[in-house]
């Protein structure tokens, strides 16, 4: 967050005083804020953010400040520090809309990065373990892409590549889980569904060598031998040092056979497009 809405500015003498004054004249949830300045309602919720383990707890004077003082630099500064709450109250998606409203209200602010950076978090914080329906990692990837396209230059776009590799990672360990499970129980066209999708869409991903090793088995079992060969053949082309290069040489040569491309199926465009350092 910038320095003007950031947590960590309360460190002036000035603005101590002014917490301490604005936590003295509150007494409870239930009481109006009413009497209270826009400044001192914000500095109260900021205080609350700060000291209380429940971030939720702030919410009630930076949802206030928007009712008491709409249309206000307070107003402004208060919406984009309940999406920040809400966040770290793990309600992702009242931050969401949060986030989605400043955005709307202020588009060419200096928080707007800021703001669909915490968006784009809304869905990746969700992101927990591989077995879990992939369409919050969709809604990530395309979130933090925003951040990354429409805000280069911002603090947030070197974390948001970051997160956006490691999502696009996710993706790909989706695929090859699936893959491996139909590769166990001997059903290797769909494997081999799985794995291209792997080496076609999630070519940068760290599962391409695995996916690669697993054509080569899959297709042995089919006997596709020209696949076989030209999925080793990409492997050993972008990925010999790889151990599943290895792995795949010597299913080869124990069939007298080796990495080379063969045939015209879908494997043998992708290594023209290796050997011309269209894909690596």
């Amino acid at each position: 967050m910038t320095g003007k809405t950031g947590i960590g500015r309360v460190g002036s003498l000035l603005l101590l005083v002014l917490v301490l004054a604005a936590c003295s004249r509150d007494t409870g949830p239930d009481e109006s804020l009413a009497g209270f300045s826009a400044e001192e309602i914000f500095l109260r919720g900021e205080y609350e953010l700060e000291t209380s383990r429940r971030a939720d707890r702030s919410l009630r004077y930076f949802q206030e400040i928007e009712r008491l003082y709409p249309y206000t630099e307070w107003s402004r500064r208060a919406l984009i520090m309940q999406a920040y709450a809400h966040h770290r109250a793990r309600d992702y998606e009242e931050s969401r809309g949060a986030a989605r409203r400043f955005l709307d209200l202020y588009p060419a602010d200096e928080d707007a990065p800021y703001a669909a950076y915490l968006l784009a978090l809304s869905f990746y914080d969700q992101i927990d373990d591989v077995g879990r329906d992939q369409g919050l990692t969709f809604q990530a990837l395309q979130h933090l892409r925003r951040v990354i396209e429409t805000y280069p230059d911002s603090d947030y776009a070197r974390s948001a590549i970051l997160k956006f590799e490691l999502a696009f990672d996710h993706l790909a360990a989706k695929e090859m889980e699936i893959g491996r499970y139909y590769l166990r129980r001997g059903n290797h066209h769909a494997a081999v569904n799985r794995f291209r999708v792997v080496v076609e869409d999630f070519q940068t991903s760290t599962h391409t060598p695995e996916a690669l090793h697993r054509l080569v088995e899959a297709y042995l079992s089919l006997g596709m031998r020209d696949e076989a060969q030209t999925a080793a053949a990409i492997l050993g082309y972008n990925f010999q040092a790889n151990p599943f290069y290895q792995d795949s040489f010597r299913l080869l040569s124990g069939q007298g056979m080796e990495p080379e491309a063969r045939g015209e199926g879908w494997l043998r465009t992708i290594y023209r497009q290796a050997v011309r350092g269209d894909w690596i």
